[in-house]
């Protein structure tokens, strides 16, 4: 369970990171259109919402949170260090990420 909550939050912060002009051309290879921004950092704030739920209601909330906050830096340590070097696989593990994350979590459910 812990594990999908994981690429929940993995795929939110990819979205937040593509949130951010720079980052979407660098990782997608042109402009964002009109709107795009916007509608990538409130998915990305929703999609971390949904994780940190997610914890804290399999776990409750002293386990759930200190586990939802050790899985969201480690995610947050692989954009980091992988952006300048690996930024297409990253594009490509966010995508898995978003489509795995859920089914994981339905099924474990």
């Amino acid at each position: 369970m812990m594990f999908g909550i994981a690429l929940i939050a993995f795929a939110g912060f990819a979205a937040l990171c593509l949130a951010m002009p720079k980052h979407f051309e660098t990782l997608l290879g042109r402009t964002p259109g009109p709107g795009q921004p916007q509608l990538l950092r409130v998915t990305g704030w929703l999609m971390l919402l949904v994780s940190l739920a997610l914890a804290v209601q399999s776990r409750g909330w002293a386990h759930g949170l200190v586990e939802w906050t050790a899985v969201v830096m480690a995610g947050v340590t692989l954009w980091v260090f992988a952006l300048p070097y690996l930024p297409r696989l990253l594009v490509g593990m966010a995508a898995v990420s978003a489509l795995l994350g859920p089914l994981l979590v339905l099924s474990a459910g």
